[in-house]
């Protein structure tokens, strides 16, 4: 076979990989979204017990300039007064807000993280979406 024909297999097969690569995070997606829905909207007693961030580096090179980018995904995890810690993905600027030990109440629903009241000196502090 020459590379002609080679290329009228391969093709289609890639091209069917990508798009089944991306139906199924299509599906999770939708999934995902559809059970926090389904959730109920909790406003409950917490403490946030750990912060942290993840990096993601890229490096490439275009017309022999090299280019690098950076996406940082912040994290928080909270422990409900049961005991049981539930961590969610925040905002560059919900994760500043936020420090190990703060007490308050959090919002969420599901996997969403909505807000977190902190006490602090007998006054709450918002920090969440809006």
């Amino acid at each position: 076979m020459d590379i002609l024909g080679e290329l009228q297999v391969i093709l289609p097969v890639l091209f069917c990989a990508v798009l089944g690569i991306i139906a199924i995070f299509g599906v999770r997606s939708i999934g995902e979204w559809s059970r926090n829905n389904k959730q109920p909207l909790l406003s409950v007693a917490s403490r946030v017990v750990a912060k942290r961030s993840l990096v993601h580096y890229r490096h490439h090179h275009d017309d022999g300039i090299s280019h690098h980018q950076s996406d940082t995904y912040y994290y928080a995890t909270f422990e409900l007064a049961d005991g049981v810690r539930i961590e969610f993905k925040l905002s560059g600027g919900e994760y500043g807000l936020l420090a190990e030990q703060d007490a308050g109440m959090l919002t969420y629903q599901g996997s969403r993280f909505y807000g977190f009241e902190r006490e602090k000196d007998r006054g709450l502090r918002l920090v969440g979406r809006s």
